[in-house]
């Protein structure tokens, strides 16, 4: 694969670890995935966000912080490829969303420290869909602490990534999601193959 470090973004239901999934198989790269189903602070969170939102964003930031780690451990790191289905800043867009501002100045700081040690992704690949598919998926996959999510929520959350991604470094693929259906159309992920398989020098991109 032309990418020794792909990440694979966007809103919560956007269909990141479903993408993810497909890419690693295809390319048998390794599939680093978020891992927040044993997290306890989560569905703590949705029920009363004011408590326990700096808990699960410190949590959020201790794991995927030491799940990075342990690829700059890893002395094939520049041999293999690797899928992830999110990004370290991730931690810090969630945290702006969340968090007050006293706990946010707190987490920033210790964010900025952490960041300093991770990689970076060759290749960020967004996905954008429209907040009633958002739902749609969310609701399909059926994760009891994510049924309440409200559209307002998801508009934060388009609002921070859109933000971010006017500063990024890294090289963008934008995908609209209401035009490419990846697990059921063969055709669809043809295209993203050719796209990653054919690096261009643009740094952002569409499919």
């Amino acid at each position: 694969m032309s990418y020794r470090f792909i990440a694979v973004e966007g809103n919560i239901g956007a269909g990141k670890t479903t993408l993810s999934r497909m890419i690693a198989q295809h390319y048998n790269s390794r599939l680093i995935l978020e891992e927040f189903v044993d997290n306890n602070f989560l569905p703590k969170f949705y029920n009363n966000p004011e408590r326990f939102a700096f808990p699960l964003e410190l949590s959020f930031l201790a794991d995927r912080y030491k799940q990075l780690k342990n690829l700059i451990n890893n002395q094939d790191l520049f041999q293999d490829s690797i899928v992830s289905d999110y990004l370290f800043i991730k931690s810090k867009l969630f945290a702006k969303i969340n968090l007050k501002e006293e706990e946010y100045d707190l987490f920033q700081r210790l964010f900025d420290i952490i960041q300093l040690q991770l990689p970076e992704p060759d290749l960020l690949i967004f996905l954008d869909a429209p907040i009633p598919k958002l739902q749609e998926n969310i609701q399909n996959r059926g994760r009891a602490f994510e049924m309440d999510i409200e559209d307002t929520y998801l508009s934060k959350v388009n609002k921070v990534y859109a933000e971010y991604l006017k500063t990024i470094n890294v090289k963008v693929l934008y995908i609209n999601m209401s035009e490419f259906d990846f697990l059921n159309n063969p055709s669809d992920f043809d295209k993203l193959v050719h796209f990653i398989d054919n690096p261009t020098t643009h740094s952002i991109n569409h499919l």
